[in-house]
């Protein structure tokens, strides 16, 4: 390792004589001079050069902001409009099928509108343009027949979700964005229109948390330019150019420097379209503050500059006139060594110095902060002894790819303080020295305490497996939830050559819940599901919820016979569990259950998934508490459609 250098005292003999005849191109003052000037030249070209790269990588770095800051904003948004399309599709399913009693059904609005803090109201308008059924504490009398998301539900049988423009709402006087799906009856006939609706201020309360510039703007618009809220103006009285609107239709996400329809101010603009629904949403950045930090640090070079050059000068005037006299130099080497020491004395991180076999040379003063021992109590100890055992391998790893100059290492160990607490520290670290000599090669390193960010991120980490574990359970039985079985039965149906599925339904239910009520229901749920994972827990099988009282189980690779086999240890455990149903003839709770296995007439996951649905109705319809495999039925009249068991 390289040790540190130092400058040798000046020869008052090697000085030139203030007697010598130089002719006037090497005297002294031209000499000066011509320092003088490459090194103004060289200062200012340096500036020139920094401030012209600084500035590009803070647009580029005020780019990569904005377009992450849009893509979690765009995530945010879908995932606001998913969780309510999620509720509402199941409700359009019921709802094509029964017209549920207004108190239940009123009651399961209201919790998902409490589960789903930026719906506003969730409700069902009849076909007729009235209130049926409502989240509020009162069904609103308004009638919303001239409304524009409710016309083009009645005239176009498009099932898909339809995101209105701002309107105002009728029931709070307050601005509203309108989430909406058609209903559609048996017969194919428009049945009414399920809508949802979220507040625009639900956005910019959300919004406003980032405290942008006074110019800064977030916007969330639909894909045909129709602005749904704006922030921090809270209004859009101008439309979107039509370029921009091509844009976001031809790219999913973009930047570029635009000229904003709001306040007519030329900003840095990027954009991201939702995934799942026509949506897209902007982050506009003027210039000034992408560049805010550029132009700060511009000012302190300049400053620095400025003394840089002022140092030149004093220094040119003081080597003219004290050239030969050792105590200018002296003092000057004085002055660079108060300010490094100043530097390195005072700095949040720890700077160390290594020999080629790993003893500290030099430690600043700021370790007393993060470990608590003195500079001087380190000078002459190994480095690894204060390296946890556990961390020691990835140290002395890092360290052994140091092999050229140019190369830096970051690693990241536990170490321990004076009091023999861990804490967990980075260290950067380099090669330093000459590369002529091999014998002075040292490591000069930078050490700072992460133990906060460290803590972070294992908090993160943990949330975001929570997160992804919420996002494919269902909350009340453990199993898997609909989406899950949705996701996994088309991969599993093109992967498997043989597979098999096995609908199962909890005979009269309905009875159950009627006379034991809601919670007893929850209760039977959960015992059944416990059932249904055991009998598939050593397999590769997927067994899910697939709504109220239906499950269902994928079992790949498995045929007819063998998944008749689980059905029957399902059907029989669940008999054994004598839960008392007296809506049941047999007294007990018991479940009916249809398997359909993959042929070569089976065309697809779809007609899989009827011919489960359609053995399953064949075991209620011949009296239930029993298993019906789909080959043994005979004619097509059970897959009319889906049907709803008590």
């Amino acid at each position: 390792m390289i040790k540190v250098g130092y400058t040798t005292p000046l020869d008052p003999a090697a000085l030139p004589s203030t007697n010598s005849k130089l002719p006037k191109l090497f005297s002294p003052t031209a000499i000066v001079a011509a320092v003088v000037t490459a090194m103004s030249v060289c200062v200012l070209g340096l500036l020139v050069w920094k401030g012209v790269e600084a500035r590009t990588m803070a647009l580029a770095q005020g780019e990569r902001d904005i377009r992450n800051l849009t893509h979690s904003l765009a995530e945010q948004a879908s995932h606001s409009i998913q969780a309510i399309d999620v509720a509402m599709s199941a409700m359009v399913d019921l709802l094509k099928y029964q017209k549920p009693r207004v108190d239940r059904f009123n009651a399961a609005l209201r919790k998902t509108a409490d589960a789903l803090p930026q719906i506003g109201e969730i409700g069902v308008i009849d076909p007729d343009g009235v209130r049926i059924y409502s989240s509020a504490a009162e069904l609103p009398a308004h009638n919303n027949a001239d409304r524009d998301y409710f016309i083009a539900h009645r005239d176009s049988p498009d099932p898909s979700l339809h995101i209105s423009e701002p309107l105002q709402s009728r029931l709070t006087g307050q601005p509203t964005i309108v989430l909406s799906r058609r209903i559609t009856r048996e017969d194919g006939s428009f049945g009414g229109v399920l809508f949802a609706t979220i507040e625009s201020r639900y956005f910019d309360n959300f919004y406003q948390a980032f405290k942008f510039g006074p110019h800064a703007g977030i916007t969330l618009l639909r894909l045909d330019g129709v602005v749904l809220a704006h922030w921090p103006a809270g209004r859009w009285n101008r439309e979107v150019s039509a370029d921009f609107r091509a844009a976001i239709e031809q790219d999913r996400a973009g930047y570029t420097k635009t000229t904003s329809p709001f306040d007519g101010r030329d900003k840095y603009l990027g954009f991201e379209r939702a995934s799942q629904y026509p949506i897209v949403v902007t982050v506009a950045l003027p210039e000034e503050q992408v560049l805010a930090a550029w132009h700060e640090d511009l000012k302190n070079d300049l400053l620095v500059a400025v003394i840089l050059m002022g140092s030149v000068v004093l220094f040119a005037i003081l080597l003219a006139k004290e050239f030969g006299k050792r105590a200018t130099v002296a003092r000057m080497l004085r002055e660079r060594e108060a300010r490094y020491r100043l530097l390195a004395d005072n700095i949040a991180d720890v700077v160390i110095l290594l020999d080629r076999n790993g003893y500290f040379l030099f430690v600043s003063q700021s370790v007393e902060t993060i470990l608590g021992l003195k500079a001087d109590e380190l000078i002459g100890k190994s480095c690894f002894e204060f390296v946890h055992r556990d961390n020691l391998a990835d140290v002395t790893r890092a360290t052994s790819e140091l092999r050229d100059w140019t190369t830096t290492k970051t690693v990241q160990f536990r170490t321990f303080r004076a009091d023999r607490s861990e804490i967990w520290v980075e260290i950067n670290f380099k090669l330093a020295g000459a590369a002529d000599d091999h014998r002075a090669i040292e490591v000069v390193g930078v050490l700072r305490d992460v133990s906060e960010r460290r803590k972070m991120e294992d908090e993160l980490n943990a949330l975001n497996v929570r997160l992804a574990e919420l996002a494919t359970t269902d909350g009340l039985t453990g199993l898997a939830n609909r989406r899950s079985f949705d996701n996994a039965l088309p991969r599993e149906f093109r992967d498997r050559e043989q597979i098999s599925i096995i609908m199962i339904d909890i005979d009269h239910f309905k009875g159950f819940n009627d006379s034991n009520g809601h919670q007893a229901g929850d209760e039977c749920l959960r015992r059944v599901a416990r059932v249904i994972a055991d009998a598939t827990d050593s397999t590769s099988a997927l067994a899910a919820r697939y709504g109220g009282e239906e499950f269902a189980v994928i079992l790949p690779g498995v045929g007819e016979q063998g998944a008749f086999m689980v059905a029957e240890v399902m059907r029989l455990a669940v008999r054994s569990l004598a839960i008392a149903n007296p809506a049941a003839d047999c007294g007990v709770v018991s479940i009916s259950l249809g398997i359909a296995s993959r042929t070569a007439t089976t065309a697809d996951e779809a007609a899989l998934l009827g011919e489960a649905d359609a053995a399953l109705y064949e075991a209620k319809h011949s009296g239930r508490n029993r298993t019906v495999l789909a080959s043994s039925l005979t004619g097509g009249g059970h897959s009319a459609g889906r049907k709803q068991y008590a």
